[in-house]
């Protein structure tokens, strides 16, 4: 089974320093029978003017994701991390028994652009932790690289406590990659930018989304103006809102 959704069907609100797209229930917007895809809960796509940003604010029992895609954001927290990343680089939060923090542009006259991805845990009351991980772009150009996993290794991918897997691909006109999963995971597709054909189902446009399970492979082509996307391979666990 499949469901694209697209762009204009995300919940989009904009302010003097923000502008947020919203696929999954979120803050004002609740929508009972969007509020999570597996352990997915929040996938928001984020541009923060320059100086401005989401200050100190807590959370609890949920592993938190920024991949940045352009601009640079800068993360501090009560547990005394203290980091600033850009395209390339991928900040990963596990909230646990409570953490707070904030995320901010650190700079002036530029925009950051970036998504915010949110999962269930699949273990409860971790200890809060932070990382940063950083990848070479060039290495996503023509095929799927992992960028976060639970099954982690090297600098390139930063760890996440749930099973789960990223990866971000960059893909010329009329390339095309294949994904190998099994039907009973979970596949959740964005398309940052440009456009790609996915298999049988579809021709998904910039902020478009796939949602899709019972799958054995997953080929996207991209479309004449190339495109880069975000893959989401994960186990069909019960997701849900953020505690209180």
């Amino acid at each position: 089974m499949y469901e694209i959704r697209r762009n204009e069907e995300r919940f989009h609100r904009e302010n003097d320093w923000l502008k947020s797209s919203l696929s999954f229930t979120f803050g004002d917007y609740y929508e009972e029978e969007n509020r999570s895809f597996g352990p997915l809960c929040v996938f928001n796509e984020d541009v923060i003017a320059g100086g401005r940003g989401f200050g100190a604010h807590p959370h609890r029992e949920m592993e938190i994701v920024s991949v940045v895609l352009s601009g640079h954001l800068k993360h501090e927290d009560s547990a005394g991390n203290s980091a600033v990343t850009t395209y390339g680089g991928v900040q990963r939060m596990t909230a646990g028994t409570g953490i707070v923090h904030s995320e901010v542009n650190p700079e002036a006259d530029e925009p950051v652009h970036l998504l915010q991805i949110w999962f269930t845990p699949e273990t409860r009351r971790l200890e809060p932790s932070y990382e940063t991980s950083s990848f070479d772009p060039k290495s996503a150009h023509g095929q799927l690289l992992p960028i976060v996993s639970r099954d982690a290794a090297g600098p390139g991918t930063a760890g996440i406590h749930q099973d789960v897997t990223m990866y971000l691909s960059v893909l010329d006109a009329g390339a095309a990659v294949t994904h190998p999963t099994r039907p009973e995971r979970l596949i959740y597709l964005f398309v940052i930018d440009g456009s790609l054909e996915a298999q049988s189902m579809g021709e998904l446009q910039s902020g478009d989304t796939l949602r899709a399970d019972g799958l054995s492979t997953l080929e996207v082509k991209a479309g004449s103006e190339g495109a880069r996307v975000l893959l989401i391979d994960m186990a069909a666990v019960q997701g849900g809102g953020e505690p209180s």
